[in-house]
């Protein structure tokens, strides 16, 4: 007969040897604003391949794996502008994307284009805050998904920037928006109460803070939410490091709430490790770069799938067409003045109308410009978009609005007749053309893109102003053609640092 010492004993080893039950995870693996970087970029980091490398190793590694994409998959390289889409859209099915949101690039080639591939990709797609039912697009798209791993659900919302300001006009005809802060925190809050689910994610492309103060964002909306548990980010460009003080925002309960996004053109990987039992969220940044390429050289067959498109990117990269005697980061103050006085030079030989300054956009200048040879394929990346020229007549007020709204972003790109002075309320101290202030009751005569005449990038006032000449070339043609003469000049590529619009 056992004594009660020995049951008490037995019952004790058998309870060490049991395993201790862990609680599930889940992992999402979030890439976004990708745009159509499909090889390693300039800087060694990036490269479609390594992406799936890194999604597959965490699916080898984690029971239970998402993989999202937050939006902006296209338009960025030559891959966009040769192929229209063909490529980053058949690779969202190859790299095995569970959820795509849409960013507003998605919109480049029209609502019609994007309705033809997004059909037939198989991820769940989300947007629950544009009404698409007046469109092809009705019926793709879902408000939100519900998945659930053991016990646990898990709800997914999807939202989208304000297309007005970001997309032509013509691009997204029959969708209407619904303000991020009035549909976002009401949707979590009905997957909570209603469909019971346990955690509501929000996946975003509205930026972690916006251009125009007007707009709603990531960290704003976090600030008046209650049921969001975390945020999966896209379309500011913002890397938000993990534990910084950007990265954990606390929401209207005092409660801490992840905010994670992760630059631009897939050089990270954004990593969130979903405690299912507790909610917690360890949120990690992953590298995509050279040593994921020992594992990235299993995919043989999306090599072979992708060297054609390869082989005619490559022949545009190849071919040289001029010399920069500097390099130049595309936001940076070099690249934006040169860009502004290169079209100052380029419009008299287009029409006779006079123009007295320019206005670009930063965020046109898609790539760096080089030390060294410049391809015709670096112009093409570097000035991706179908806009064309256009000269205005605009009034000093309605130039002066627009001028406020660019010295909230910091400034933009201006020609060198142009000097422009805020403070720290992003207020107009000065505003001056050829060292005399502009006068708002005086008209003045403005080169810029069909993009910002339509008030694209916020710049709402341009939309009233006359216009006096439009082109019918894309302006990254006329500005390659502009290298190749400045090469047979026996001239090179240059610029100066000096800021055009800077605070005072």
């Amino acid at each position: 007969m056992k004594t009660l010492k020995t049951i008490i004993l037995a019952t004790l080893f058998v309870a060490l040897a049991m395993p201790i039950a862990q609680a599930e995870h889940l992992i999402i693996m979030a890439a976004n604003d990708t745009h159509s970087q499909i090889e390693p970029a300039s800087d060694g980091k990036s490269g479609v391949l390594r992406r799936l490398a890194a999604y597959d190793q965490a699916r080898r590694e984690n029971k239970n794996v998402l993989v999202v994409h937050a939006g902006d998959a296209v338009q960025g390289t030559n891959y966009f502008s040769l192929y229209g889409g063909k490529v980053e859209y058949s690779l969202m099915d190859s790299l095995r994307y569970d959820i795509i949101i849409l960013g507003n690039h998605e919109f480049d080639n029209g609502i019609d284009s994007l309705a033809y591939y997004y059909k037939n990709i198989k991820a769940t797609k989300l947007c629950t805050n544009y009404d698409l039912s007046d469109t092809k697009l009705a019926g793709v798209f879902q408000p939100y998904v519900i998945k659930t791993y053991g016990d646990k659900r898990v709800g997914f919302i999807g939202l989208s920037v304000n297309p007005v300001g970001m997309v032509a006009d013509g691009n997204f005809k029959g969708l209407r928006y619904l303000n991020p802060m009035d549909v976002a925190d009401a949707t979590a809050k009905y997957l909570k109460q209603v469909q019971k689910v346990d955690y509501a994610v929000m996946i975003s492309h509205i930026g972690y803070d916006s251009m125009d103060p007007n707009e709603p964002n990531d960290s704003l909306l976090v600030t008046r939410s209650h049921y969001i548990d975390f945020v999966i980010g896209g379309h500011s460009h913002t890397v938000l490091k993990p534990g910084s003080k950007y990265s954990n925002v606390l929401n209207a309960d005092g409660k801490t709430v992840i905010i994670g996004q992760n630059g631009k053109s897939g050089k990270y990987v954004s990593k969130y490790d979903l405690d299912l039992e507790t909610g917690e969220v360890t949120y990690t940044l992953i590298d995509i770069d050279s040593k994921l390429d020992a594992a990235a050289a299993q995919y043989t067959s999306l090599q072979a799938w992708l060297a054609p498109y390869k082989h005619g990117v490559d022949s545009l990269m190849n071919n040289p067409v001029g010399e920069s005697l500097r390099f130049m980061k595309n936001d940076s103050w070099a690249a934006m003045n040169w860009v502004c006085d290169a079209v100052m030079e380029i419009i008299p030989k287009l029409t006779n109308q006079r123009a007295q300054f320019s206005i670009m956009n930063k965020g046109g200048i898609r790539v760096d410009m080089p030390k060294g040879v410049i391809t015709e394929g670096l112009l093409g990346s570097m000035f991706p978009f179908d806009n064309r020229f256009v000269i205005l007549n605009i009034t000093g007020k309605d130039l002066l609005e627009a001028l406020k709204v660019m010295a909230y972003r910091d400034g933009d790109a201006v020609s060198k007749e142009l000097k422009v002075a805020y403070n720290n309320k992003k207020e107009i101290v000065s505003a001056k053309l050829n060292g005399k202030e502009i006068k708002p009751n005086k008209t003045y005569q403005m080169l810029t893109i069909d993009f910002l005449a339509n008030g694209g990038d916020y710049l709402v006032t341009f939309k009233n102003a006359e216009r006096l000449f439009v082109d019918d070339v894309k302006y990254g043609e006329r500005v390659l053609q502009y290298v190749k003469d400045l090469t047979k000049q026996g001239k090179k590529i240059n610029s100066t640092d000096d800021a055009r619009m800077y605070k005072k």
